[in-house]
């Protein structure tokens, strides 16, 4: 996909890094450089979406500040499990904690997706959410997973390309959006940005 200006992902996130180079996407990656606030702990999915869309905004709105002349894409994930919001674990405790009270089941991930265009006045922000049935560790699996290091950074302190699929029974919907990009609604999102910067300069040619 071609777009008028440079393409920015603001994350440092090394998955969300990947799946853009993956589909064939010439990038430049400017981290946000912002403090993070924990989700909230409880709350419907309709409250998590309105996070996660909130966080994706604020992460591309602090890097377009500096960088008008781009399309910036910021994301954020969250898991849901039984009313309960999940980020990222502060630590192995917490993460242990989360992978034995909150991972059996249903979880929902939701990752908001913010495409910002400050040039061309352009903003799109939407969200989208995969659904995942999650089988049980046994004591063996949550102490080797909890050793691998696999959970540190990640929401619901699970990755499907570390080890985490081999748990996941069913899934529903988009995988990439499982791994924190869901490439299928960006690719979508840069297709409508990359049409209004085309109508934009023809008013202005």
């Amino acid at each position: 996909m071609s777009l008028r200006y440079p393409l920015v992902l603001a994350s440092g996130s090394p998955r969300r890094r990947a799946l853009l180079a993956e589909a064939g996407y010439v990038f430049e990656v400017a981290p946000a450089d912002v403090l993070e606030p924990a989700a909230p702990e409880c709350g419907s999915t309709a409250e998590a979406v309105a996070w996660v869309e909130a966080m994706a905004y604020y992460k591309a709105r602090s890097v377009a500040t500096g960088r008008a002349e781009a399309v910036i894409v910021g994301a954020d994930t969250v898991v849901v499990h039984d009313g309960c919001i999940i980020g990222k674990p502060r630590d192995e405790a917490h993460a242990r904690q989360l992978l034995t009270e909150h991972f059996a089941g249903r979880n929902d991930v939701i990752t908001g997706l913010a495409v910002l265009c400050p040039a061309a006045s352009v903003q799109v922000i939407t969200h989208v959410s995969t659904v995942l049935m999650m089988r049980a560790m046994t004591d063996e699996e949550l102490a080797a997973y909890l050793g691998s290091g696999a959970w540190r950074d990640k929401a619901g302190a699970y990755a499907l390309q570390e080890g985490g699929d081999k748990f996941v029974e069913t899934m529903e919907g988009s995988e990439s959006n499982v791994v924190g990009l869901p490439m299928e609604a960006l690719e979508r999102v840069l297709g409508e940005v990359g049409e209004a910067c085309r109508r934009c300069f023809e008013k202005l040619s």
